[in-house]
């Protein structure tokens, strides 16, 4: 297959890796993005885990809880363009979309975009949401949504950047004031800075662990230097390494971002609140949605598309 500096150049953008070092993973693996992606990590090139989510559609993702905290959805309507994004009808929209969700007991989208649509019963989600590219002028779609119901204590909601980023924290307690809910509004804010995969280690699945140990052990074998240790030394070394991803990853066991310091662990804080206030607190789970997540976005030049249709 043969190799286009296009393919080099993404790769490049995904894993930071040289020109050279990304033209030979591509050759080495048949023009394979993601094995690309597995060679320069294991020549110790690269620290991606796998292809970089770029940021690509726009939209919002709106958060909507119920009255009694108990109850709570998060939303993604994407649009072509952050003008329209920013339009209030689109807004408007978009509440509507997290309302639906709220009253829906849908598993999937599927069956979600099948249900009537609540403020006009006559039409489907799905109908509904074509009479909306009719009036705004501009492809969409309602990409995903979850709700998240919390009888045991409850649910709190954060939103960055204007919808950019909408997260959801289902906290488990016996107590419910002021002092939990910063807490967990402060929880929402270090979801949306910090990026976190998981909620807790029990979560991390061992298929994942086990892959990124041989990850880490081709890594330490194409170092000429760490490849001569003892073997108990390099497994010691692996573990350090899993432990050390694993308090990037799992939300507890992250930094507390607001830490004075600059030490505490989420889990620490959160025990810290859970005992000033005589209460169990235990996090659940977190959702967390970015606005055209993982989604490629089209690279237009402006000047060439006029250019073309000119010429056309």
């Amino acid at each position: 297959m043969a190799i286009t500096a296009g393919m080099v150049k993404e790769l490049r953008e995904m894993t930071g890796a040289g020109m050279m070092d990304c033209k030979k993973a591509l050759t080495a693996t048949e023009g394979d993005m993601d094995k690309a992606v597995e060679f320069l990590r294991e020549k110790g090139l690269a620290t991606a885990q796998k292809k970089a989510s770029r940021i690509a559609a726009e939209g919002i993702c709106k958060v909507m809880v119920s009255d009694d905290d108990k109850t709570a959805v998060v939303v993604e309507v994407n649009a072509e363009t952050d003008f329209v994004a920013k339009n209030e009808k689109f807004q408007a929209y978009v509440s509507e979309v997290a309302a639906q969700a709220m009253a829906s007991d849908a598993a999937d989208m599927e069956a979600f975009m099948a249900e009537k649509w609540l403020p006009d019963t006559t039409k489907t989600v799905q109908e509904a949401l074509a009479g909306q590219v009719a009036v705004i002028g501009e492809n969409m779609n309602i990409r995903r949504f979850e709700k998240v119901v919390e009888p045991e204590g409850f649910v709190s909601s954060y939103t960055h950047a204007g919808g950019k980023i909408g997260v959801l924290i289902d906290v488990v307690t016996d107590v419910v004031n002021d002092e939990i809910k910063d807490m967990a509004r402060n929880l929402g804010m270090q979801v949306a800075a910090m990026k976190p995969q998981f909620t807790n280690r029990s979560e991390v699945s061992e298929e994942h662990i086990a892959h990124e140990k041989e990850i880490l052990l081709a890594q330490i074998k194409n170092d000429p230097k760490e490849s001569q240790k003892p073997e108990k030394v390099i497994q010691g070394m692996i573990n350090g390494r899993i432990n050390k991803e694993l308090k990037e990853i799992c939300l507890l066991d992250q930094v507390y971002v607001k830490a004075e310091d600059g030490k505490q662990s989420v889990q620490a804080y959160v025990d810290s609140v859970a005992k000033a206030n005589g209460a169990k607190i235990a996090i659940k789970k977190f959702v967390r949605f970015e606005t055209g997540e993982g989604m490629e976005k089209k690279n237009e030049d402006f000047a060439a598309e006029v250019a073309a249709q000119m010429n056309a």
